[in-house]
């Protein structure tokens, strides 16, 4: 678990990063290493942070989720014609009470995305996620919409890890290349029901298993929660126009543990309708995930650098996938 922290998330204003982000020596400039040094405090006390003076307009934040607003609207029998199913990759809708969280049922209902990828680029393992995404017809431009958002997503992910990196003490590249030089990417469009009760599980408590997320939550509601070290859960309040961004499990093991994955949940307490945009910014799906050289030799005695793990993404993503929706033909 991340460092102790008390009861708000940082807020980083990542635009200095940006500008630089193309420069191999941005780390000179001061509005850079300004940045830098609040993402590693983030990173090593909280895991999660918000962050604004990203790029992506406010308009188009609101568009996706106005967009989803409309779907889950619609009667099941029409979001069924992208219903989820292994032979569809494990990509389109599922209904409430498919998705399981450490054996447990949640309380949403979700739209599952993958990165498209041709057919036998990853072998066997590849075979279980492969195929399109399933998009609805109905709202109409809604495939395009958010296939745009996806683009805009991923480049972001990508400069706030070149910011990660240097935070680390590395080049801003150390995330690239064969680790992260052609990154996989999932994304969840959820959408949680309205409650008359408190504390309906809307997903239960757990870490993400990737690099980096990037959450895009309604602005009137409050149900993510952030678990810090006495125990406590935090609530991750709204603040409009900003992604909240956490580290996954992924980066843990890159980094030696030096940052950690932090857990969290959806608590709905609401009679109104929630909506969220999960985007996961992954490694290569092939990459066998280790700690890196640069980390083993910066923190050689660093306690909390003491993961030794080495797995292989695109395997440990297809065993998650799997797990998740054993009881998938059932249900659906």
């Amino acid at each position: 678990m991340a460092t102790n922290f008390e009861s708000h998330l940082p807020i980083i204003d990542i635009s200095p990063l940006l500008v630089k982000c193309d420069d191999s020596d941005m780390m000179e400039d001061a509005g850079v290493a300004e940045v830098v040094g609040k993402l590693d405090r983030a990173c090593r006390n909280v895991g999660f942070f918000y962050v604004v003076g990203h790029g992506i307009s406010e308009s188009l934040m609101n568009k996706a989720k106005e967009m989803t607003h409309r779907f889950f609207e619609l009667p099941y029998e029409e979001k069924l014609k992208i219903k989820i199913t292994p032979a569809a990759g494990y990509r389109g809708y599922q209904r409430i009470g498919v998705n399981f969280t450490s054996g447990k049922q949640d309380f949403h209902e979700a739209i599952d995305c993958y990165r498209e990828f041709k057919q036998g680029k990853y072998g066997e393992t590849g075979e279980v996620l492969e195929g399109p995404n399933q998009w609805p017809e109905n709202p109409q431009e809604y495939k395009e919409l958010m296939e745009e958002y996806v683009k805009l997503c991923t480049d972001l992910s990508r400069n706030i890890l070149r910011g990660i990196s240097l935070a680390l003490g590395g080049s801003p590249y150390e995330f690239e290349g064969e680790m992260v030089g052609d990154p996989f990417w999932v994304m969840r469009i959820i959408g949680y029901p309205g409650v008359h009760q408190e504390n309906v599980i809307g997903c239960g408590a757990h870490t993400d298993y990737g690099l980096l997320t990037l959450i895009n939550q309604d602005d009137d509601k409050t149900a993510l929660q952030v678990k810090n070290l006495a125990g406590d859960w935090i609530p991750a309040i709204p603040i409009p126009g900003s992604f909240i961004c956490n580290i996954g499990d992924m980066l843990k093991i890159l980094t030696k543990g030096v940052y950690e994955s932090t857990l969290h949940r959806v608590m709905n307490n609401s009679p109104l309708y929630r909506v969220c945009i999960a985007f996961f910014y992954e490694t290569n799906f092939d990459a066998l995930v280790e700690p890196l050289n640069i980390f083993k030799e910066k923190y050689p005695g660093d306690k909390r650098s003491q993961v030794t793990k080495r797995v292989v993404y695109g395997e440990h993503l297809v065993n998650k996938v799997q797990t998740t929706f054993a009881n998938l033909v059932e249900h659906i």
